[in-house]
């Protein structure tokens, strides 16, 4: 195989292979990092599981206080839990952008070199 073709192998066949492989790499490490999966499994949980048990059935005043406490922990844990998981989704979004931004330049860098070489040549013969 000539050199040409081995050059347009790897251009439009090996690299956009790479290319693909890393996005991907970095699409499962954000979400992994953000923990999106669990934070979504995981939504009404108590916030850093702080919360108390309930106390005898007649103490009311005492379970009343413990009821308050566990179901601030929860709108606390889910309140929190939905700014990361926006937060997360929005830089999964980012880098499906940016991804999507590299992949195509990459398929459309070598037109733009032949487009700037003939326009070159065409202003030094001129």
């Amino acid at each position: 195989m000539s050199i040409f073709l081995q050059g347009l192998v790897w251009q439009f066949w090996d690299v956009p292979k790479a290319i693909l492989k890393a996005w991907q790499t970095f699409l499962w490490f954000n979400l992994n990092y953000f923990s999106v999966p669990v934070l979504l499994k995981t939504y009404f949980s108590h916030w850093r599981r702080y919360h108390y048990a309930y106390g005898k059935p007649f103490e009311f005043w005492k379970n009343i206080e413990i009821f308050v406490f566990n179901m601030m922990s929860r709108i606390i844990g889910a309140i929190l839990r939905t700014v990361f998981i926006i937060i997360g989704l929005a830089i999964e979004i980012l880098i499906i952008l940016i991804g999507l931004i590299v992949f195509l330049a990459w398929l459309v860098l070598p037109f733009f070199l032949i487009l700037g070489l003939i326009f070159g040549i065409r202003l030094v013969l001129l």
